[in-house]
């Protein structure tokens, strides 16, 4: 058990963390901050933190495990806002959905207390953004990411582990650059066609008429564009190099499909079709394929 949870950012994802450590009694405590006073008010009278911290520093100190749950574009500063209380033996993570950002922030500014910091992501979340949706089942049966350093202490990187895989994850590792790539062909690029489709459509003159005959499919297909502004912007940036390869890749595909379609050759076309259509079949969210249909 942790005497005591810094959590710094009391959102969605740090106060579920926060939460799922209480339910799992893995934590007596947490000292929350948040850059709006009015958040970590929230997040006390909601009963996600115990003691309110007015800044990220006093939120770090006495604690023997700190959660930074910022925009990773925020990283930077909350490493140079904490680093003189970045201890050995403390478990620091974050949530970021990318890690190369983070991990180079963390050596510029933790240096030789970079051995403390295991980089963490784990892959959860919901539309909502905010600590009243913050609900301690919100990384049962999930996965996390895990990209520790060669430099990071050995010791806390198993201490991580057993923390989210008490709160019911399933912990993987991989290099922040494995991490990166992956993430931008299986999350960060699917957010950006999302978004750029339903500018597309609600840019057309009719656009708002069409909205309104939308069905189920529609639903499912543009559900990740409702995700936060902020948030997606920083990884959009963060992660770019990686989401421009995943997007011509996509480019290269959708240009296929549309030349069969000009020249209206239905086999080729439909063979494309069947190809994604039994990729698709053998995927399942667990990452286990489906059993051959």
């Amino acid at each position: 058990m942790f005497n005591q949870l810094g959590l710094i950012g009391c959102g969605l994802m740090g106060g579920s963390f926060a939460l799922a450590l209480k339910k799992a009694g893995l934590v007596r405590r947490v000292v929350g901050y948040s850059k709006s006073p009015s958040t970590v008010e929230k997040a006390r009278r909601l009963g996600v933190i115990d003691v309110m911290a007015e800044s990220a520093l006093l939120a770090v100190s006495g604690s023997d495990i700190v959660l930074m749950a910022v925009p990773v574009a925020a990283s930077e500063n909350t490493f140079k806002a904490i680093r003189h209380l970045v201890d050995p033996g403390v478990l620091f993570m974050d949530v970021g959905s990318t890690k190369r950002d983070v991990v180079d922030a963390a050596r510029r500014v933790l240096k030789e207390r970079l051995p403390s910091f295991v980089p963490a992501h784990p892959i959860a979340g919901r539309e909502v953004a905010g600590i009243e949706h913050a609900d301690a089942g919100l990384y049962q049966g999930r996965k996390v990411i895990l990209t520790p350093l060669p430099q990071t202490d050995a010791t806390l990187v198993q201490k991580a582990t057993d923390v989210w895989a008490a709160i019911g994850c399933q912990v993987l590792k991989m290099t922040p650059e494995h991490h990166d790539a992956a993430f931008a062909a299986v999350s960060h690029l699917p957010h950006l066609l999302a978004f750029a489709y339903i500018n597309a459509m609600a840019d057309q003159p009719r656009g708002q008429e069409y909205l309104t005959l939308a069905g189920p499919g529609f639903r499912d297909f543009t559900r990740i564009a409702a995700s936060d502004p902020t948030v997606w912007r920083d990884i959009l940036l963060s992660n770019r190099e990686e989401i421009l390869k995943q997007s011509e890749a996509f480019r290269h595909a959708l240009e296929q499909m549309e030349r069969h379609m000009r020249e209206w050759n239905g086999p080729a076309l439909q063979e494309q079709i069947r190809s994604a259509s039994d990729a698709r079949s053998q995927w399942s969210l667990g990452g286990k394929p489906n059993a051959a249909r």
